[in-house]
Formats: structure tokens, C-alpha cells, sequence
């Protein structure tokens, strides 16, 4: 019995040793298999199989003799392949793999950079044509879509957005009340192509209040003739020049008006020039 016990350990020994020998040498056998496998998966398009086996390679560093294998081979073809289909995300991913691996070149590093400023000049397209949610989910796989201290292009285009929105927000409770003047300004105040675009039926009706706000009727509002007020005709003809020589309409009513010693004043439901 006690030579039985002697030997369990040897034996245990043996077959542990074994199976290391065994692990070692599969590992051998599928190190030296892979780059065909590699190259023919390459070769036939088998982006998949060639990421696949390239990893494989690489967990196999440790094999002395280890065949070397471009690997950022497989991940610049699985990279570009992706960014064909839009899926900018993985794309950026794989190709900032491939710039902190040693197969990383100056021309990847180039390509990640062009990539980047494509998906911002997307996301500014978008943006102008008034896809907001577009042009922040161009931002996201740059991580540009929102930051906590706002430092971001997304938070920058939310900005100019709400500003726009509100304007002309803000401009159309002014026509309601007829307050025409204050309304031009509100809507000479957006910048934004899509939000202009969205103002212009707004914008004709401010220009048929203005229109009709001729001579003396400038000085009148719904409830009769306003006290102090400067003559219509001098007003109007002051702000006609100024807009001749390319001021905005509101600036030259706001100019013209200071010139007839007078101020701007909210008076009713409209904006009269009062000395």
C-alpha cells in the first residue's frame, strides 16, 4: 500500500506534464496553421474569419519562432468595409486599434483624422438642412454629440438651434399683438438656413404690417393718436434711406427715430418713435 502511494504522485505528475506537452504542442500546430488561414481569408474577402484569426495570432505572442502577421491588415479591410455601411462607430473603433498597435502607420493615423472631420462635415449638412437629430448622431461615435461642461459641436449646434427656435417663437407672439417693428427684429435675428426658411410665411405678413403702417398712420394705434410722437412721414422716410444704404429694418427704424430726437417705446400694441 505504501508503494501504491508513492507512485499516485508520479503518475499525476506524468499526466499533468503530458498534458502541458500536449497544450504546447496543439498550440504549435495552430500557430502554424493560422496564416495560411489568415491569407486566405485576406484574400477572399473573409473580413470576419480574418479578424478573427488575427486575434487568435496575437494571444499566441508567447510561441518562440511565432510567424509574423500584419494584423492591421485584416482591421484597416474591416474598417473600411464598415464605414461603406455607415457603421461609423465600429469603423472608428477598428482603425484606433490598428493606430496603437505596432502595425499602426502615419497614413492610418491620416485616414482616422479625415474620417473624423467627414462625420463632423455630415453632421453640419445635416444640421443646415434641419435634421438636429441626425447631425448629433454623426457627433456620437466622436463623442462630440453632448459634454458635461457643453464644450461640445453638439452642444454648440443645441445652442444655436434653441436660440433660433426661440426667436421665432418670440416672433410670432409679436405679430399677434402687432407689435411689427419688435417682430422684424426677432426674425432678422435668426441665422439658422432651416429656421429662416420656416420664418418666411411669418416674414410676409410683418412686411404687409409694416406696409400698412404709412404716413400717419404710424402714429395712430388701435385706441387713437399717441402723444409725442414724431412725424410718420419724416420717421418713415429716414428709415427708407437707411435701408437703402443695407441697414437691417429694425436698426434703421431704431436710428432714424434717435436722429428725430425721439426713443423707441412699446406704445399699444406697436413700437412708436416718441420724443
Amino acid at each position: 500500500m505504501a508503494l501504491r502511494r508513492h507512485r499516485l504522485p508520479r503518475f499525476w505528475l506524468a499526466i499533468t506534464l503530458g498534458s502541458v506537452a500536449a497544450a504546447v504542442g496543439l498550440g504549435y500546430w495552430w500557430e502554424r496553421q493560422l496564416p495560411v488561414r489568415l491569407e486566405q481569408a485576406s484574400a477572399t474577402g473573409r473580413l470576419d474569419d480574418c479578424l478573427r484569426y488575427s486575434e487568435q495570432l496575437a494571444a499566441l505572442s508567447w510561441l518562440p519562432g511565432r510567424t509574423p502577421f500584419d494584423r492591421g491588415r485584416c482591421q484597416r479591410a474591416k474598417a473600411d468595409q464598415l464605414w461603406g455601411q455607415e457603421n461609423w462607430s465600429e469603423a472608428l473603433r477598428l482603425q484606433r486599434q490598428v493606430i496603437n498597435s505596432r502595425a499602426g502607420t502615419p497614413a492610418d493615423r491620416e485616414r482616422l483624422a479625415r474620417w473624423q472631420r467627414q462625420l463632423r462635415a455630415v453632421a453640419m449638412n445635416r444640421f443646415q438642412a434641419g435634421d438636429l437629430p441626425g447631425a448629433l448622431a454623426a457627433l456620437t461615435p466622436l463623442g462630440e454629440e453632448r459634454k458635461d461642461d457643453g464644450s461640445s459641436m453638439g452642444d454648440d449646434l443645441q445652442e444655436i438651434w434653441n436660440r433660433n427656435r426661440s426667436q421665432l417663437e418670440r416672433a410670432t407672439l409679436l405679430v399677434k399683438q402687432k407689435r411689427w417693428w419688435e417682430a422684424l427684429d426677432s426674425l432678422n435675428r435668426i441665422d439658422h438656413p432651416w429656421w429662416r426658411q420656416q420664418s418666411d410665411p411669418l416674414r410676409l405678413e410683418v412686411k404687409k404690417g409694416l406696409d400698412q403702417l404709412k404716413g400717419k398712420d404710424r402714429e395712430h394705434d388701435s385706441h387713437g393718436s399717441l402723444p409725442h410722437t414724431v412725424s410718420g412721414e419724416k420717421l418713415d422716410g429716414l428709415v427708407q434711406r437707411r435701408i437703402a444704404a443695407g441697414m437691417d429694418e429694425w436698426q434703421a427704424f431704431q436710428a432714424a427715430c434717435k436722429e428725430l430726437g425721439g426713443r423707441v417705446v412699446e406704445a399699444g400694441p406697436e413700437s412708436a418713435c416718441q420724443r
